[in-house]
């Protein structure tokens, strides 16, 4: 049997820079992953087949939509045999953080496992990655990146500096499509990759000069974001903002102590809500054990 994790990604900003015919649009992120998030185990079987259990399994459907078993008859072709997935959904659904796409991810990394081979090594398997969703590149190393395109032009940054965090969400779900629906601001300014941070202060520098535009059409569909922003700050919080296109919001800390403290007291005042308190993942975090 192979375990895998599939953190959670946390968009430290997100810029929308254009738009193209087909109508997906041109995006520039600075991706992290936590140490929270689903776990994917695999064996061999003869066919593939999925079950879900987990705080977050129920309504999820296993059926051949799951973007678990799509990336696994994505891949089945470079095969020599199929596995039965066991899925742990400890993340919210919809909520930004990509849950699904971290899951796709992980099955793949979790195949080639089975296959003796390393994932790392298959530079075919962004391409792949890409056609099943656009998220799932960035999530299949699970590495600090540099994501830019559709998301399917991804760049591997240094480890970020030591960071803790608190991750909320308020019990919503928002559509990604009504989000880039009512999307106002398109800035065609790119940026280049950063260098590597020092420390979680200049991390936090660079952050207040970018933005998640996706915060805003967010916010119109759901208010209840600002509030869970709010409380991140009010529990002291060094920066918050949310993630992907929401409704799961992030504070960084610079103590596990204070993450977990704040965590707690979010959970206390709003018992409908997930909070968690994470890390920055180690490198090695989401490799196939």
């Amino acid at each position: 049997m192979v375990r895998v994790h599939a953190p959670a990604k946390i968009n430290l900003f997100l810029h929308v820079t254009g738009k193209w015919p087909d109508g997906f649009h041109d995006l520039q992120s600075l991706v992290a992953f936590a140490d929270v998030g689903d776990v994917l185990l695999l064996e061999r079987r003869p066919d593939f087949a999925l079950t879900i259990e987990g705080p977050f399994g129920e309504g999820l459907e296993s059926d051949a939509n799951n973007l678990v078993l799509k990336a696994a008859r994505a891949l089945a072709p470079q095969l020599t045999g199929a596995a039965r997935f066991r899925l742990v959904k400890n993340l919210p659904v919809a909520s930004g953080i990509g849950g699904g796409s971290a899951d796709a991810a992980a099955a793949l990394r979790g195949l080639l496992a089975l296959e003796s081979r390393d994932f790392a090594g298959e530079a075919d398997l962004v391409v792949l990655a890409a056609t099943l969703g656009s998220d799932i590149p960035v999530c299949l190393a699970s590495r600090a990146a540099w994501m830019e395109g559709r998301g399917e032009r991804v760049t591997e940054l240094p480890v970020l500096p030591p960071a803790h965090m608190v991750l909320v969400n308020p019990g919503v779900s928002v559509s990604t499509a009504e989000v880039f629906r009512r999307l106002v601001r398109r800035d065609e300014t790119r940026l280049s990759p950063p260098p590597a941070f020092a420390s979680l202060d200049a991390l936090v520098d660079y952050l207040k000069e970018t933005r998640n535009d996706l915060e805003a059409p967010a916010l119109a569909i759901a208010p209840v974001i600002g509030r869970v922003l709010q409380a991140l700050t009010r529990e002291g919080a060094a920066f918050t903002r949310m993630s992907g296109s929401g409704a799961t919001c992030f504070g960084l800390f610079e103590s596990a102590e204070s993450a977990n403290a704040a965590a707690n007291a979010i959970a206390g005042a709003e018992p409908s809500w997930w909070a968690r308190a994470a890390a920055f993942a180690p490198p090695e975090f989401a490799y196939p054990r």
